[in-house]
């Protein structure tokens, strides 16, 4: 009688990892807010047409605040791109209500991307690449190939600092909230498509993996 075969185990995200709804949720909510109130009465009043972008950042704070919360709740340690995300929400958030100056507002997604850029790139110059932490869970590279990655979301980050800039000083209040669900996130699905190729190829396949399957393999 032979011995079974060892159950294969899975393999569990490692905790501070990132979950889509801590990054997509607080968006859906500040979207669909704002284009609720839109269609408010017009003139004074607490949920008037006015007050649609004081309203979505107020709830978009609350949001983030619930995915930072959750995150903690779970156990898992605050990846730094939530940390950052935070910080900026509350203050610069904070100030859109305080002042009710939507400029704030505005320049926030600005602000985010270019610190994300700035922890990548500060990570590569202290010698501890933060994409590596990220995503080493998913995927075995070398060192030079992660670093291509982690230069290549640095960029990225620095095109949407561009882009909302690009968007709020050009286009509609409308069409800047919009394009954060319709543009932004559509952008970075797309660029990590992109990117797929890039990390297969330089994937690692894990040795024990590799021992076994020669092992079982015939002569």
């Amino acid at each position: 009688m032979t011995d079974a075969p060892p159950t294969e185990q899975k393999k569990s995200l490692p905790k501070g990892t990132g979950n889509i709804w801590t990054d997509i949720g607080p968006v859906l909510v500040f979207v669909i807010v704002f284009n609720v109130l839109q269609n408010g009465p017009e003139g004074p009043g607490l949920f008037a047409k006015d007050n649609a972008i004081f309203w979505a950042t107020g709830l978009f704070m609350g949001s983030v605040a619930a995915a930072i919360g959750w995150t903690l709740l779970k156990g898992r340690r605050l990846p730094p791109m939530l940390i950052i995300t935070g910080v900026v929400v509350m203050v610069f958030g904070g100030l859109t209500l305080w002042l009710r100056d939507e400029t704030f507002a505005f320049i926030k997604p600005t602000i985010i991307n270019v610190l994300f850029a700035l922890t990548i790139l500060g990570s590569l110059a202290i010698g501890r690449n933060i994409w590596k932490t990220a995503f080493e869970h998913a995927f075995k590279m070398p060192d030079h190939a992660w670093k291509i990655f982690a230069l290549r979301w640095a960029a990225f980050y620095v095109v949407l600092a561009i882009l909302n800039e690009v968007i709020w000083r050009n286009f509609s209040k409308e069409f800047w909230v919009n394009s954060k669900l319709f543009l932004s996130i559509p952008l970075a699905i797309v660029f990590m498509v992109i990117n797929l190729p890039f990390l297969m190829k330089h994937n690692i396949e894990d040795e024990a993996a590799t021992d076994e399957k020669k092992a079982t393999d015939p002569a």
